[in-house]
């Protein structure tokens, strides 16, 4: 794993907290920001397994998808974040989810 200050504290994080959603979806930012889009894309289906309603997991998951070209498990993605925003009643999330949508979408 990379020697980056913030992974190896979100690695002590996860070790108390294995299924913690929030740092799991944030070693997915980090994987993200790295380049490592493969390593992202798990650690955001990580997160979504501990919480299945995490709809910006969805979105980044969505997104990382998109960078490679996988077009439509990345619209699979943001539909099902959109279902979980709708769950969670969160309007932002499910407007950018939306829009992501669209711009994937002819």
């Amino acid at each position: 794993m990379e020697n980056s200050p913030r992974l190896q504290k979100l690695e002590r994080l996860l070790a108390v907290e294995p299924n913690d959603p929030f740092c799991l979806y944030a070693m997915g930012q980090e994987f993200a920001s790295l380049g490592q889009t493969e390593s992202a894309i798990a650690w955001f289906d990580r997160a979504i397994a501990a919480d299945p309603d995490h709809a910006y997991a969805r979105f980044h998951k969505a997104r990382a998808l998109e960078s490679l070209g996988r077009l439509d498990e990345a619209k699979a993605s943001l539909r099902e974040g959109l279902a979980a925003a709708e769950r969670t009643r969160d309007g932002k999330a499910r407007s950018e989810l939306a829009s992501a949508l669209d711009s994937l979408e002819p």
